[in-house]
């Protein structure tokens, strides 16, 4: 197996180890609270949390000495008759952003769910708004993506990452495939990924620009818009972002239907980025 490539970027003060302390339980819950502002009702509670961790289930911390700074939560399921390992929770500190610890979690992550041999496969669900969550997901990590869920907590969820509703995708991360593996090994962090990740978006817009799109379910490649920053739209014209919420849950919804799924993101150069999808299946890119 190729060695997993990680960061060195200002994270060389960072340890990250499984949680197991009552104290580190309890500096979760604290976390979930500061990142999405979500009220106590809907926090995952250290009863929970421990139970989970108990029977299989990853708690993963990051720690600078011994503050806890970030976190990734999963645990097993199955969807289609599979089992997969559903990562339902990352968070970082904000004061430690932008210094890849979440990349650093995934990794972890990975490696716990390789070692239990049991599943090849890592799920979870993101905002398909949220614009740099697209990219790390799609262009870092290599995720794919075939499904689509309206309002997967509700339409009132209590966040105030939510004023547009809880549209979800539900991503799929193949462990063991050539794709994730080749993403994952290259052996030079920082520009060297950056530079790759570059061409792989050229690679996408090139292959895009052979097609007239959009989504009648005729073309091999089509794209999906997105604004680069929907939180400044949410702050400046709430009426706007539930526009981009409605549009692109109609665009999705009849792409996916019509046998598309979601392999890349494309960062705009100005206000918006772009989704590409193509005529595939998710099982078309398992084969080692």
């Amino acid at each position: 197996m190729p060695q997993l490539m990680t960061s060195t970027a200002n994270t060389t003060s960072i340890k990250y180890r499984d949680i197991e302390s009552i104290g580190d339980l309890k500096a979760v819950v604290e976390m979930q609270r500061t990142a999405w502002g979500v009220e106590d009702l809907e926090i995952v509670p250290v009863t929970q949390l421990a139970a989970v961790k108990h029977v299989g289930g990853s708690l993963i911390g990051a720690f600078d000495d011994e503050r806890l700074v970030g976190f990734a939560y999963g645990f097993y399921g199955h969807l289609n008759r599979r089992l997969v390992h559903h990562s339902h929770m990352l968070a970082v500190d904000p004061a430690y952003r932008n210094r890849d610890l979440g990349y650093e979690l995934k990794i972890e992550q990975l490696k716990r769910v390789r070692d239990d041999g049991l599943a090849d496969r890592i799920t979870w669900t993101f905002d398909p708004l949220q614009s740099l969550n697209a990219h790390f997901n799609f262009n870092k990590l290599g995720v794919l993506a075939d499904t689509y869920k309206v309002n997967f907590y509700g339409s009132d969820a209590t966040s105030f990452l939510h004023r547009t509703g809880t549209d979800r995708l539900l991503v799929t991360w193949l462990i063991e495939s050539p794709r994730v593996i080749g993403m994952l090994s290259r052996k030079t962090p920082g520009e060297e990924r950056r530079s790759a990740e570059r061409k792989t978006a050229s690679a996408a817009l090139e292959d895009l620009s052979q097609t007239e799109g959009p989504a009648n379910g005729e073309d091999d490649f089509i794209a999906i818009e997105i604004p680069t920053n929907i939180g400044d739209i949410e702050r400046d014209d709430l009426d706007l972002a539930r526009l981009w919420r409605e549009k692109t849950r109609r665009s999705f919804t009849k792409a996916l239907e019509k046998g598309f799924i979601v392999t890349d993101y494309v960062l705009g150069g100005g206000k918006t980025g772009m989704y590409i999808l193509r005529q595939k299946t998710i099982g078309q890119f398992e084969q080692r």
